[in-house]
């Protein structure tokens, strides 16, 4: 999880499969952020949990928005973009559905808490790499070198 406000950064993260990059920007103060998240529920792992919250959607995206308010960025404000949950298994079988899984935990935490989804690219079978620009709230992906607006 990063969050910045400086005119010129470009937050970036890698190897997005059945993770999830999820990108917030407020575009009236420049402030954003990027979480990449890799599994749905604590409940799993809560030891882990407590030290690294970010790596769940159920705890980490909650900490990510406090984080992202806390610097001074507007929740309604918020555009908010969304990447990842493929299946980058061999064969094409998702035994775990992981992506999914993350996918639709995030669906259900921002229904409850008012968030929508300005754009998104989910699923498939190839990896992605997740940019945003912090001087314009620009998001765009690769997969396998080709570039994508979200």
């Amino acid at each position: 999880m990063k969050i910045a406000a400086t005119p010129g950064d470009v937050l970036v993260t890698h190897a997005l499969g059945s993770c999830l990059g999820i990108t917030a920007y407020d575009p009236q103060t420049n402030i954003g952020g990027l979480l990449h998240v890799m599994l749905p529920a604590s409940t799993i792992n809560p030891e882990k949990a407590r030290k690294q919250p970010f790596l769940f959607v159920d705890c980490g995206v909650p900490e990510f928005f406090r984080g992202l308010i806390a610097c001074g960025a507007v929740k309604s404000r918020l555009v908010v973009k969304v990447a990842g949950g493929a299946c980058v298994q061999s064969g094409g079988e998702d035994r775990f559905a992981i992506g999914k899984r993350n996918y639709l935990t995030l669906r259900k935490l921002f229904w409850q808490n008012g968030i929508f989804i300005a754009g998104e690219d989910i699923g498939g079978t190839e990896p992605r790499t997740m940019y945003l620009d912090i001087s314009t709230g620009r998001v765009w992906l690769n997969m396998c070198g080709v570039e994508k607006e979200l």
